[in-house]
Formats: C-alpha cells, sequence, structure tokens
C-alpha cells in the first residue's frame, strides 16, 4: 500500500489532534500511527490508497478547531503493510 510520513508543526500537541487524526485516518481506511515529536510536532504515518492519503493530509493542513497547523511536510515512503492506527 502507498505509505507516507507527514510531519506537522505548530500548536500540534495538547489540543487532541492526534486522537482526531486517528479518527480520520480510520474514516478514510488508512492504517498507521499518530506520535508526538520531542520538538512540539506530531508524525502521522499512514498507509492505505493514494487518494485517502491526499485527503489526510489536507485534513492535516487544518486540524482539530484547537490546533494552529503551522506546516505539514510530506514524505513518500516504500510501500508498506501496516495495521490499525496507534496514538502515543
Amino acid at each position: 500500500m502507498p505509505t507516507a510520513s507527514f510531519i506537522v508543526s505548530g500548536r500540534v500537541q495538547g489540543v487532541g489532534y492526534r486522537a482526531s487524526a486517528r479518527m480520520h485516518a480510520l474514516q478514510l481506511g488508512l492504517c498507521g500511527h499518530a506520535l508526538n515529536r520531542p520538538d512540539g510536532s506530531v508524525e502521522v504515518l499512514a498507509s492505505g490508497a493514494a487518494e485517502a492519503l491526499d485527503a489526510l493530509q489536507r485534513w492535516l493542513q487544518r486540524g482539530p478547531p484547537a490546533a494552529r497547523v503551522e506546516a505539514v511536510h510530506r514524505e513518500e515512503l516504500p510501500e508498506r503493510e501496516l495495521r490499525g492506527f496507534a496514538t502515543g
């Protein structure tokens, strides 16, 4: 399955970003994870249909209402078969 890593910067920790990203990714049929990074950003790794990855990226650029997204950096990765969607 196509796989991409997204690094989301801005006010994205402590605002429900990871849980909202998980819910949205699952609605899109994606697998992966959303993790807080020490620098205050959030890493989202997702695998699934290319159109779903594009839709997730559009959502990541907005995030939940309390978030203030400054940037989303996307990196295409080798295809992977992931299961579920974790937060941490």
